[in-house]
């Protein structure tokens, strides 16, 4: 009872945080979304929906279904690296365990952008890569990296990778290991032990891992600014382009939006996930 003024309070100033830094900022996005451009006070009223109707236009729905595949790519490489990378992890011993940990997080010690730098010296025309391959005879001149799909691709998935490997190694700490050594002992496979109780099993880290990868991807503008050109942009170049050099609020809230639908629906395809999963329990004889 001595502590409910205090519970009381920590409540009222969590709600009151959310309220403020949250609530009221996202709001305001929506709010501008509907509003009018305009070039003295940036947005004004009437209402309108003209902003979200432009988001389909060719120039910019190209740019958003390119945002979409080049997120898709480097989410899917991620899990493809993630997933192996995080199983062995989870099976290492706990001294091994805490310094691969160790290494994977150290990277996060230096800023992203500057990260974003290091890979221009790695992928230009004289950079380390080209270098090396020129050096072992692969190549005669070097090979056109920077500037390309590839190279935005390889600098998502450099930067996003630990949060993909992070909640895969969550999942695989949770692996009921006796299911495994069940299913080994009742005659199957490796391959229908992973497909039938690993995979179903970690679903949950993977679709987490995925969300987590995916919706940061479309936003990391400097990633495609600096490392694709003009030529592979991504929807977060949009969004800075219309709030710092257009000046149309109103658009650039827009998209900013329409992202925040997609986070809501790819979190609801997180929590179907896992109810999914908490159905299934131990697995049925059927799943097996």
């Amino acid at each position: 009872m001595s502590q409910s003024p205090f519970r009381r309070f920590i409540i009222i100033l969590t709600l009151a945080w959310l309220a403020l830094f949250v609530l009221a900022p996202h709001f305001l996005v929506v709010l501008t979304s509907v509003m009018t451009p305009d070039s003295e006070h940036l947005a004004v009223w009437p209402m309108t929906l003209d902003a979200y109707a432009r988001i389909w236009e060719p120039l910019y729905a190209d740019v958003f279904w390119q945002s979409l595949a080049l997120s898709a790519k480097a989410t899917l490489i991620c899990l493809l690296l993630g997933y192996p990378f995080a199983y062995i992890v989870a099976k290492m011993s706990p001294a091994w365990r805490a310094f691969m940990m160790f290494l994977m997080i150290i990277p996060f010690w230096t800023n992203s952008l500057i990260r974003t730098y290091a890979i221009k010296l790695l992928l230009g025309n004289k950079g380390l890569f080209n270098w090396v391959l020129e050096a072992i005879g692969v190549i005669d001149a070097p090979i056109q990296m920077i500037y390309t799909e590839f190279a935005v691709v390889f600098g998502l998935t450099y930067i996003l990778l630990p949060f993909m490997a992070l909640p895969l190694i969550s999942s695989f700490d949770k692996l009921d290991k006796d299911l495994i050594e069940a299913g080994h002992d009742l005659g199957a496979g490796f391959w229908q032990r992973f497909y039938h109780i690993v995979l179903p099993l970690t679903m949950p880290g993977v679709v987490a891992g995925c969300l987590i990868v995916f919706l940061p991807a479309m936003g990391m503008f400097y990633v495609a600014d600096l490392l694709g050109g003009a030529k592979n942009l991504l929807l977060g170049n949009i969004i800075k382009n219309q709030f710092l050099v257009v000046r149309d609020w109103p658009f650039g809230s827009a998209f900013s939006v329409t992202l925040i639908v997609i986070m809501g629906m790819m979190l609801w395809l997180y929590y179907a996930a896992n109810k999914k999963v908490q159905r299934m329990g131990g697995l049925d004889d059927q799943n097996l």
